[in-house]
This record gives C-alpha cells, sequence and structure tokens, in this order.
C-alpha cells in the first residue's frame, strides 16, 4: 500500500456495482430478452469510450448481483455511459448499490513495478477479483517517510512471494471516503487467503483503519451473467 502517488492525467477506473429488483423477473420471458439484448448492444456501444470487464457477485454479497470495471481518461465518460446503461429498459430494475473510483497514479516509495502490478492494464483476468475500499490511520501519515517505507517494503516483499496473484491500487483521497481502493486478481481463492494472513501479520497492519466491505467477485461474460439474473 502507499501513500499520495505521482501523476499528471486523470486516469480513472470505476468499479460499479448492481442490484437487481426481484420484480425483473417476473416479466414474460420475452421481454426479458430483449431488455438483456438492448443492455448488452448498450454496454458494447459503450466499451470504446470506456472498456469494462464484468463480473458476477451473485449471492455472494445481498447487496449486489453484478459488477463493471471500468477505466476511463476522465469522470464526464463514466458517467455518461453510465446513464446510457441506465436508460436501457433492463437499466431500469438496476440500482447501483456501490461504486468506487480512483486514479492511477505512480508509487511514490519508488518500488519498480513488476507483472504483479499491471492489474489494470491486462486483457487476460484472473478468475477472481476481490476488491475493498482502504484507509491508513492517521498515526501512519505523522510517522517519518523512513519508518514507513521500512514498514511498505515489508509488505511488499510479502506480496511478491505470491507472484501469481496481481494487484491494482487506486488513489481516491479526497475524492471519495476512503484513500485507497485495493484490487486482486487471483485464480486460487486459498492461496489469496494465505497471502491476506500474511499480510496482516505484517507491521504495516497497525496502521489499517479501515478495509471494509470486501467485495469477491467471479470474472464471467456479460451475457452470461444475465442469463444467471433471469
Amino acid at each position: 500500500m502507499t501513500d499520495n502517488g505521482t501523476g499528471t492525467d486523470d486516469n480513472c477506473v470505476q468499479f460499479v456495482f448492481f442490484k437487481l429488483d426481484a420484480s425483473w423477473r417476473r416479466q414474460p420471458a420475452g421481454a426479458r430478452i430483449e431488455q438483456k439484448e438492448e443492455f448488452l448492444s448498450t454496454l458494447q456501444a459503450t466499451d470504446a469510450k470506456v472498456p469494462a470487464h464484468s463480473y458476477s457477485t451473485l449471492g455472494l454479497r445481498a447487496d449486489t448481483d453484478f459488477m463493471l470495471w471500468r477505466t476511463s481518461t476522465g469522470l464526464e465518460c463514466l458517467e455518461e455511459t453510465l446513464g446510457a446503461l441506465l436508460s436501457t429498459g433492463l437499466g431500469g430494475f438496476l440500482e447501483v448499490s456501490h461504486s468506487y473510483f480512483g486514479l492511477l497514479r505512480r508509487s511514490t516509495y519508488g518500488q519498480a513495478r513488476t507483472d504483479q502490478d499491471h492489474a489494470e492494464q491486462s486483457q487476460e483476468k484472473g478468475r477472481y477479483f476481490v476488491l475493498y475500499p482502504f484507509t491508513k490511520t492517521i498515526e501512519w501519515y505523522l510517522m517519518s517517510r523512513e519508518a514507513r517505507q521500512g514498514m511498505m517494503n515489508e509488505h511488499i516483499r510479502v506480496g511478491r512471494t505470491h507472484p501469481d496473484i496481481s494487484q491494482i491500487l487506486l488513489y481516491s483521497t479526497g475524492l471519495g471516503d476512503q484513500e485507497f481502493i485495493v484490487g486482486y486478481e487471483t485464480d486460487s481463492l486459498a492461496e489469496f487467503q494465505d497471502l491476506v494472513v500474511e499480510l496482516r501479520s505484517t507491521e504495516a497492519r497497525r496502521h489499517t483503519l479501515r478495509d471494509t466491505p470486501i467485495f469477491t467477485c467471479v470474472k464471467r461474460a456479460p451475457e452470461r451473467i444475465l442469463d444467471m439474473l433471469g
């Protein structure tokens, strides 16, 4: 985990979670098919401006059914394309239950980036994606940079013992209720759990103020997600 990164452009990433109203499933099958096709067509049309990766959260949390990982060069495109999705027939039955956005910035800790740090750039996504907002304690920022760097070095060393797990880190300080948004891609939930247990034994863990709620997501094609919904 890093503090204020450096960067000059607004390279934004958004994770937007949707909850489907149960009344949609009581519509005639033909109407549901038409609405799914319209939603998918709109999603495909907006992909040129705002590329999206789709994930199912069905049954994994009570407050969300699926999530879109979206990337843009500004908030305006994120808003406009989301508005297009919500203006569809299916969109009328969708509630945005959670939305997290932040900026991609270079770490100020000077650590060289590895393949693990390029989750936002890769088109090949892991089987699972785990996401949570993150905030440090006030005491963390009052320590010397050298003390923080030492704890971060330990944190980074632990992370690199699990090379099959990729991370994305977004900076949202001053833009949202949290300071960071952290996401991990993995093909093994057991290995990811091992990583979390190890990280919670590091010194930096003392300075975690909040790292919930946690969202565990399954990578699926949007067509499959909508078919699972009804």
